[in-house]
């Protein structure tokens, strides 16, 4: 059986309210007692699960530079999810809101991702299994209980699951800098997914031919591009405006 480490509140109560089984074992700062973590570590306890006190020391080496807040837990590894799983999502939703992430691999950035996503309704997050970010405890932890909300769906071919969504009904609209499209102005309100490109490099070539449209965040100030992840939640939350405009 494999498992892994989460640190932080919002890690530990968003699996606990909903997979307490996967629990192994909770270490949790000694001394600390505040209206925050006390009620994790009674609602573990009613669950059965063992609570550890561990001095800092010990603490911050179980973390390993991890920011963990006074709570770590030992936990079941989760599920996987990958190209199989799209059908059953696809089935699920009639008009299907995907963001597709392409190469992004710093794991802050990932969780931010995860987190507007969840926020903006986004049905799954679409990622290739190579060269980009895993769900890492540190990822986790700045997606704020979203990676156990909001399917992280790995594929070996991402340019080949472009396709199959495109088949499936799916408008791909890519982001890129130099087209003349702004995302504010551009028709996004059906079944979509959202690419966004990797840190610095932006979408692979392949992946651009695959979009249907490319879009991009109007700039007026001095900066010539913003952090994936920021970029990210302002195209999520603009799609969301015109998909609730539309139902209005």
């Amino acid at each position: 059986m494999s498992s892994e480490l989460i640190f932080g509140f919002h890690s530990v109560e968003a699996i606990l309210s909903k997979e307490p089984e996967r629990f192994l074992e909770i270490y949790a700062l000694k001394g600390r007692e505040d209206k925050r973590l006390n009620p994790i570590l009674e609602n573990a306890r009613r669950f059965g699960i063992s609570v550890q006190f561990m001095q800092r020391a010990a603490l911050d080496k179980k973390a390993d530079g991890e920011q963990h807040q006074g709570i770590i837990a030992n936990i079941k590894a989760g599920r996987s999810y990958n190209e199989k799983d799209l059908d059953a999502i696809l089935e699920a939703n009639p008009t299907p809101f995907f963001l597709v992430l392409d190469g992004v691999t710093d794991p802050h950035n990932l969780g931010a991702c995860l987190r507007s996503a969840d926020a903006a309704g986004v049905h799954a997050v679409i990622v290739p299994k190579d060269k980009s970010a895993k769900l890492t405890a540190t990822a986790r932890k700045v997606a704020c209980g979203a990676a156990e909300t909001v399917p992280l769906v790995q594929v070996t071919n991402l340019a080949r699951t472009l396709r199959e969504l495109k088949d499936a009904g799916v408008w791909i609209a890519g982001t890129a800098g130099e087209t003349d499209s702004e995302i504010f102005t551009a028709n996004l309100t059906g079944p979509i997914a959202l690419v966004m490109g990797a840190e610095g490099d932006g979408m692979r070539r392949l992946t651009r031919e695959h979009c249907d449209v490319l879009v991009k965040i109007p700039m007026v100030g001095t900066v010539s591009s913003l952090n994936v992840s920021v970029a990210t939640g302002v195209c999520l939350f603009e799609i969301l405006r015109q998909r609730k405009a539309l139902a209005l």
